[in-house]
């Protein structure tokens, strides 16, 4: 994950399990998020429940370039659910969107199972910082007692066009930033 003004740019995978700490200024809020990095490794598959038990939200992300990495994602927010139930809010994030050329998996499939599964969907690119602030504007806003924020100004939110070097690839970044909740 990449998280500007907080900690050094990290573009490598994460190694165990990773702790930071965010603050935001919303409006007339701070929120302070606190993130652990698990990175889905099945050998750490036995401690995610007790990183999930007192979490508020619960960001699974998976590699667009990767079509495994999305087929992945279903039994990691039925972890979530199993530990939380319906009382943590969920976030789809297909990541790695500026790796165009090798994307396997296309906006629309993302968001098709984000409304299947009834969670909340983006996209990102870490290593480009597309949508990374509107990721975490739109978990702060979701949060209770956070209503009255709207969920994605449009401030916020970065358009990137990423072209194709590849000619024949017919994927391309959507215009209105990813955003599909």
């Amino acid at each position: 994950m990449l998280f500007s003004n907080v900690v050094k740019i990290y573009y490598g995978a994460t190694i165990g399990i990773d702790f930071l700490s965010k603050t935001m200024y919303l409006e007339d809020r701070t929120v302070r998020l606190q993130l652990w990095d698990t990175a889905g490794q099945e050998r750490f598959r036995s401690l995610i429940p007790s990183y999930i038990r007192d979490s508020s939200v619960a960001v699974i992300v998976f590699d667009v370039a990767s079509r495994q990495s999305f087929l992945n994602t279903a039994k990691w927010i039925e972890e979530v659910r199993t530990e939380r139930g319906s009382d943590v809010i969920i976030v789809l994030v297909g990541n790695k969107t500026d790796l165009v050329d090798k994307r396997q998996v296309s906006i629309e499939e993302g968001e098709a199972k984000a409304r299947d599964l009834n969670v909340m969907f983006i996209e990102t690119s870490a290593k480009a910082g597309f949508n990374i602030k509107a990721l975490f504007r739109k978990i702060a806003s979701a949060l209770p007692g956070m209503e009255t924020l709207s969920s994605a100004k449009q401030e916020d939110m970065v358009d990137v066009n990423l072209k194709s070097s590849n000619p024949g690839a017919s994927q391309s970044q959507p215009q209105s930033g990813g955003c599909a909740c």
